[in-house]
């Protein structure tokens, strides 16, 4: 009876374990995230607490502070530990990345920020989760010729079907790079956008 029960509650953490991928657009940027739920992959690890992510963002000259900055690609690898405060839908996470951008000059931003993240589901018939994000990284987190950076980020998912969502969001990055005793500021992306979510 008790190995049953236990099989029941294995079967049950599991259903919970989703990775994802997000692929998020506007009239000029591509965005595309790959989420891994260790929780999937490691049984000492609680399912749908612990992710590594990977990202990659094709933005556009219109949607930032200088329309001719050539605008590298920007990457990102990030940890994100995640826990929901008691049963109340409320969700609180502690994250690092490490990115990777460029720009015309040839410099190279490398930054390992530190962030938080939150995220509140609304029980509903249909599902909707609104979160934040912050990421900072002072000159002591930055590598090559980065000095800073700073990310927001604001978005809604609505699940219409099961385990796919369609999102909604703004996002904000900003780069400061510093050659040759010269820091300059970039803002990197700044833009709306909408896309799809899929869990598996």
């Amino acid at each position: 009876m008790l190995k049953k029960l236990g099989l029941i509650s294995i079967a049950t953490a599991s259903a919970f374990a989703m990775n994802s991928a997000e692929i998020n657009i506007n009239d000029k940027d591509l965005e595309a995230t790959l989420s891994i739920d260790l929780g999937q992959v490691n049984k000492n690890v609680e399912p749908d607490t612990t992710f590594i992510s990977f990202r990659a963002l094709k933005g556009s000259d219109d949607h930032s502070t200088d329309k001719n900055a050539d605008i590298k690609s920007f990457y990102e690898v990030n940890f994100l530990m995640i826990r929901e405060f008691k049963t109340t839908g409320f969700k609180i996470g502690m994250g690092v990345k490490a990115n990777y951008t460029g720009n015309a000059n040839d410099d190279v931003f490398v930054t390992i920020p530190l962030g938080l993240e939150t995220r509140y589901t609304i029980p509903a018939e249909v599902p909707v989760t609104i979160g934040a994000n912050i990421y900072y990284a002072p000159e002591s987190l930055s590598l090559a010729d980065a000095n800073s950076f700073t990310e927001y980020r604001a978005f809604v998912n609505a699940e219409i079907i099961e385990n796919a969502s369609v999102v909604v969001g703004y996002r904000a990055i900003y780069t400061e790079y510093k050659v040759n005793g010269v820091k300059a500021d970039l803002n990197l992306n700044k833009y709306g956008y909408f896309g799809f979510k899929f869990n598996f």
